[in-house]
């Protein structure tokens, strides 16, 4: 049997919060070694006309000359547990995946494809998984920055946390392709109750906060988790 292969994506432009990332790319990059990942960071800019979280749609391309199997997307920011399963063994191809979703119409104001679709699916994209057969998923946009943004409504929290809306343009772009496209879904918080890991708390991503908080809370959920030292120094030197 082939091995399939994986590449866990993530983002880090104009060298993203060192502090932030000293903690989280040793977990990151520790699971990708468990799940037999590649580990690939996206640092390049490709559409510089678009808010910087739009880069990771550089992934329907790179994935596609890579010839992965599946792919994987994580912010910088959040924590992955080690004990983290490799969550491609429980996925078909024809679904994608995210840690969780929102209800859209809270965000986003509707195109003729989200209203088509009906499920009100609000994409979640700080962790999300694809296929090679799902890779519309992070197919580029095909209406101009200036329309995406002024379709994106942060919530009041969001808000006063300083989140604006040029930061939502790739939940609105996702939400629109998985709507566009008819893209199954599946939430990886059900899929940890299916699989018969409960409330067992194996991602943490807090972004409605400055770094300095954020540090605070990933070193104290680190600690909390008990983390061995050789995964949270794996790979530092590279970081």
């Amino acid at each position: 049997m082939k091995n399939l292969k994986k590449t866990v994506f993530t983002l880090n432009v104009n060298d993203y919060a060192p502090e932030i990332r000293a903690i989280t790319y040793p977990l990151l990059k520790y699971w990708a070694h468990k799940i037999g990942a590649e580990f690939f960071e996206i640092n390049v800019r490709r559409f510089p006309e678009w808010p910087v979280p739009y880069e990771k749609f550089q992934i329907y391309f790179l994935a596609q000359e890579m010839e992965n199997d599946w792919n994987i997307y994580l912010d910088a920011d959040p924590l992955v547990h080690p004990g983290t399963p490799d969550w491609t063994l429980y996925l078909g191809k024809d679904t994608i995946a995210q840690h969780g979703s929102d209800v859209a119409s809270i965000r986003l104001r509707y195109n003729q494809y989200m209203m088509r679709d009906g499920r009100n699916y609000g994409s979640a994209g700080w962790f999300t998984i694809a296929s090679d057969w799902c890779l519309d998923l992070w197919h580029p946009a095909i209406i101009t920055p200036e329309e995406a943004i002024n379709s994106c409504f942060p919530t009041h929290q969001e808000a006063n946390a300083g989140i604006k809306a040029e930061h939502l343009v790739d939940d609105y772009i996702m939400s629109s392709n998985i709507a566009r496209f008819g893209l199954k879904t599946k939430k990886l918080t059900d899929l940890r109750k299916q699989i018969g890991l409960g409330d067992l708390a194996l991602h943490s991503h807090a972004f409605m906060m400055s770094n300095e908080e954020k540090v605070r809370l990933l070193t104290e959920i680190v600690t909390n988790w008990e983390i061995p030292e050789y995964v949270r120094n794996y790979g530092k030197e590279e970081v």
